[in-house]
């Protein structure tokens, strides 16, 4: 089985040049918590297609369990660890592929709206979530139009990327269970912010690398 080293060069080559090892410490370590993961889950039998389908079944009960507000932050936080999983079991079986991660993205969409009906049953605004997950959305929509017109690197790394979407999803969650229901939309209105923020990021990072 691939060592950390080994590990972080075939995912850098997945992942338009990003090497695990250099970014933030928070990365740094989410990346090699994912790999110790799924070194376990790779002995226990498991295959991306299956982490991915569990992924999505745990964001699929997050508006089911919205009503409990810290079991559908926990259900978000497990669907984030499987999303983040599934990809290294991917690089680590050899298994990594153009279809598996077109499948990934659409499984990230879905958990993501998933995560925004949950806090639209918990008093968020429906336009706001809107604004919320279509730039979110179009943050990823950029990034893949970009590399099919010649981006081969990821550009830029902004401060709404998928990481910063599972912590306001969690987050929006932990404040639903202790606070008013406005306190759901400020948590909301912050996180879409971040995210009209990064889609301008990448905006002007796509520019300077396609002229």
């Amino acid at each position: 089985m691939k060592t950390w080293d080994e590990y972080a060069l075939a995912w850098r080559e997945l992942h338009g040049g990003y090497d695990p090892r250099t970014g933030s410490v928070f990365v740094r370590g989410w990346l090699r918590f994912a790999y110790t993961v799924a070194r376990i889950a790779v002995r226990g039998g498991a295959t991306p297609a299956v982490v991915t389908g569990v992924g999505v079944a745990l964001s699929l009960g997050v508006p089911v369990a919205a009503r409990l507000p810290l079991l559908a932050a926990a259900l978000v936080a497990l669907s984030a660890v499987a999303d983040s999983v599934d990809g290294a079991v991917a690089v680590l079986t050899g298994r990594a592929s153009r279809a598996g991660y077109v499948y990934d993205s659409l499984a990230d969409r879905v958990s993501e709206a998933c995560w925004l009906v949950a806090l639209w049953l918990l008093g968020a605004p429906g336009w706001l979530l809107l604004c919320c997950g279509g730039l979110s959305w179009l943050h990823e929509y950029v990034r893949a139009r970009a590399a099919v017109a010649g981006m081969s690197e990821v550009g830029v790394v902004t401060v709404a990327e998928r990481p910063t979407r599972v912590i306001f999803a969690v987050a929006g969650l932990v404040v639903a269970a202790f606070a008013p229901p406005g306190a759901v939309t400020v948590v909301v209105g912050v996180w879409t912010v971040l995210a009209a923020v990064g889609l301008g990021q990448l905006l002007v990072a796509v520019r300077a690398r396609l002229r």
